[in-house]
């Protein structure tokens, strides 16, 4: 009897490789710095992945839908942190419409953020408040938004990372 062949988890696909990627360097085109330090710049799309996934800084992406539109973006990406963060597994998290990361009265602050970040390119600093899938609030601070460009430097989505958070 021979063992079928695993199937990597879902943050390690070919996809999920590309899109490691373009979070990085889209991350360095605005920032001017590195997503994660000490990541050679030749690292294979497998490592990138991998160390995405399993840093300690919070990491979210949404793809290219209007902000304004209902339903909006769809969470394209949440890594490691992110899921504990939110209390969601992947599959659950990855495809709801990124609104739902706030409590509804939080969403039009959220709403011109993201506004904000697509027109700039990038911004820094944002705070907000943020609700988990068991309806626990937290807050987050110090931010940073980004857009997110295709191969062909054609907008494709957003993505936030953070460090900074508390429980309320």
């Amino acid at each position: 009897m021979t063992a079928e062949p695993l199937s990597p988890p879902a943050w390690l696909t070919p996809a999920a490789q590309s899109l490691a990627l373009c979070l990085l360097s889209n991350y360095q085109r605005a920032f001017g710095t590195p997503l994660i330090a000490g990541l050679a710049a030749d690292a294979s799309p497998l490592l990138v992945a991998q160390e995405l996934f399993a840093a300690e800084l919070v990491l979210l992406a949404h793809d290219g839908a209007d902000p304004s539109s209902e339903p909006g973006p769809r969470l394209i990406y949440a890594n490691r942190a992110a899921l504990r963060l939110w209390q969601r597994p992947w599959p659950e998290i990855v495809g709801m419409p990124s609104r739902l990361t706030a409590e509804p009265a939080e969403r039009a602050s959220r709403r011109q953020a993201l506004v904000a970040a697509q027109a700039k390119e990038a911004i820094s600093g944002y705070r907000g408040i943020r609700i988990d899938s068991r309806g626990r609030r937290f807050a987050i601070e110090a931010a940073r938004l980004w857009t997110l460009r295709d191969s062909s430097g054609q907008p494709c989505g957003q993505a936030a990372r953070f460090s900074r958070w508390w429980l309320l």
